[in-house]
């Protein structure tokens, strides 16, 4: 049985009888102290570079805690364990001790990816998601994507208000609960990708900037706090050797990296990516994913398996619900051009102006294989930043929105849809955090004061309904309703889903090794005609119209789906979709 384990630089790591190794970077402090509950305190020893350390005896289960500047005590900021949230001790862990069932999955290739994002609180913690791999894996999906669960305030959170980026939520369930997760879901072929945020810290229990300054660019600031300092060896370290246990102590088949454009140093995401590289085993499948508003294509031409495609789902969100507001101000103009972009290019925005922003955005991305391109008409961010938390279905029509669907999952860019969407779910996924007294109440008209812009708020009576954040019932009212699935238009969608990704196994991705444009046509707003080459001298045909308007088409060969069922020949009826598969000379 294969054992696995993954030696961070700072932090505690246990050196076996019953002796453990502590680090701390702390530049801004003269001295160290380690107190480990129920023993004295110890003084850790300087290197004069900002770096205590100590060997101490204890072993896993120890709690501990680091006294700094003014006596201050506070968590290990690479911590394994938080049983008692940010605030508490950390506690030392053995990374040894789960015993790994399937030690020899290897991953899966990309193009066999079918993303399905899930935020693991609501779905009931680790144990919950384990109780619906069956159900997942009969449905098609291929790579389960965890929303963050690094340590936050509270015991509810997106986790992108993370403070300890190495200590898995309490609330979620503890180190070797997830890790038996991840075994479950590869013993049942499932990839399992980590979103991890390395561009700021969140508002609760981030004690670095007392005693370690350097960490931070305050030059640089995010919109969601104090920009990271990648100049600094250690904090560049700290991050890369992050992705590294996630990807080697928890076998995670990869990570996404939120909001890259917002990591100051794009040096460092090339350093990641060849760190990464050459620290996991020969033959393993590790995927790096990116989010990333400048489109920068150079990243995945040089090794990044993928970026989430904001683009098309910009463009298909405008095409479906007509909104113009915000950033879809930038795909207002011609929506169905920039839909027929996307489908044979990745990228809309390839170094082009930017009406929302002013500046030109992307680079050109027309060479780069379209496996490289998450699509998505769903997901966290476009469901949970809206107001309400609307989800698709409750914008747009259901029949232009199940024609769509049906372009999601049959073109080669790779599909990612949001937990519940598999089966027409329509309850909201609101924005929803656990923090107390001044912060939550600042966070609360924060939000609220986000959205004073948009003309159907500018009353501040209507601004008022927004939910708080902070409210117990904002996060449960964000639960997927699982009663929807045994609805007539549950199960409907549920067929849906099942036969379309069937359709992928068997037609789309045997011949993904090789996907490109072979040409999109527009036929008029909204409607579409795009080909693609495949592998094996396939050529894939996909019609589309989202516009109320019939059209005369040449009936292609090879049918293999089409919405609605296919009654009149060489028509393509308003809010339909038509796949079809040939051989190519």
């Amino acid at each position: 049985m294969r054992t696995f384990r993954f030696k961070k630089t700072f932090g505690a790591e246990m050196l076996g009888e019953g002796q453990t190794a502590f680090t701390l970077w702390a530049p801004e402090s003269e001295n160290v102290f380690l107190k480990i509950e129920g023993m004295q305190d110890l003084q850790m020893h300087s290197d004069s570079q900002g770096h205590f350390s100590i060997t101490a005896p204890c072993s896993a289960g120890a709690r501990y805690r680091f006294c700094v500047s003014d006596g201050l005590f506070v968590p290990d900021p690479a911590s394994r364990s938080q049983p008692d949230g940010v605030l508490g001790a950390s506690e030392v862990i053995d990374p040894k001790h789960y015993q790994w069932q399937c030690s020899e999955w290897q991953g899966r290739p990309w193009y066999e990816a079918v993303i399905y994002e899930l935020h693991v609180g609501l779905l009931g913690g680790y144990e919950g998601i384990c109780q619906r791999l069956d159900e997942l894996a009969a449905l098609g999906i291929t790579t389960i994507e965890l929303m963050p669960i690094n340590s936050f305030g509270g015991v509810r959170n997106w986790g992108y208000d993370g403070v300890l980026p190495y200590a898995p939520a309490v609330s979620y369930g503890d180190p070797d609960e997830l890790k038996h997760f991840i075994d479950a879901a590869h013993a049942r072929g499932l990839m399992v990708i980590l979103d991890v945020v390395y561009n700021h810290f969140g508002p609760e229990g981030n004690f670095l900037p007392v005693y370690a300054g350097d960490f931070f660019n305050y030059d640089q600031n995010s919109t969601w706090g104090m920009g990271i300092n990648f100049k600094k060896p250690e904090v560049r370290n700290f991050f890369i050797e992050n992705a590294l246990y996630w990807i080697m102590e928890y076998r995670f088949d990869g990570v996404r990296i939120d909001a890259a454009s917002a990591i100051s140093d794009h040096t460092w995401i090339g350093e990641l990516q060849e760190r990464v590289q050459t620290t996991i085993e020969p033959g393993r499948h590790v995927h790096l994913i990116l989010e990333n508003e400048n489109n920068d294509a150079g990243l995945l031409r040089n090794g990044f398996t993928a970026q989430w495609n904001d683009d098309g789902h910009n463009a298909l969100h405008v095409l479906l619900t007509g909104e113009h507001e915000g950033y879809y101000k930038m795909f207002a103009k011609n929506p169905t051009q920039d839909l027929a972009k996307v489908l044979a290019e990745g990228f809309v925005y390839q170094g082009q102006l930017n009406p929302y922003s002013g500046k030109n955005r992307g680079m050109p991305s027309d060479d780069l294989p379209l496996t490289k391109f998450i699509l998505f008409l769903q997901n966290h961010d476009q469901i949970g930043n809206r107001a309400f938390g609307e989800r698709l279905l409750v914008l747009a029509k259901s029949e232009a929105v199940k024609a769509t669907y049906a372009l999601l999952l049959l073109s080669p860019l790779i599909p990612m849809i949001f937990m519940g969407e598999e089966w027409g779910c329509m309850t909201p996924f609101y924005f929803f955090c656990d923090f107390h007294g001044e912060l939550a109440e600042h966070i609360k008209e924060g939000r609220r004061k986000e959205f004073s812009e948009f003309p159907e708020f500018q009353n501040e009576k209507t601004r008022e309904h927004i939910p708080d954040p902070n409210a117990l019932s904002t996060f449960e009212d964000s639960r997927p309703d699982r009663s929807m699935r045994d609805t007539d238009s549950g199960k409907e969608w549920l067929a849906l889903t099942h036969d379309l990704l069937a359709l992928r196994k068997k037609w789309i991705i045997p011949y993904l090794d090789y996907a490109q444009s072979a040409g999109v046509n527009i036929l008029g707003v909204g409607a579409i005609c795009a080909r693609w080459y495949l592998d094996d001298k396939k050529l894939l045909t996909i019609f589309i119209n989202l516009s109320e308007k019939k059209y005369e088409i040449i009936e292609p060969y090879g049918l293999i789906f089409t919405i609605p069922e296919r009654r009149h020949t060489g028509t393509l009826p308003a809010f339909s979709f038509m796949a079809s598969m040939e051989n190519r000379p």
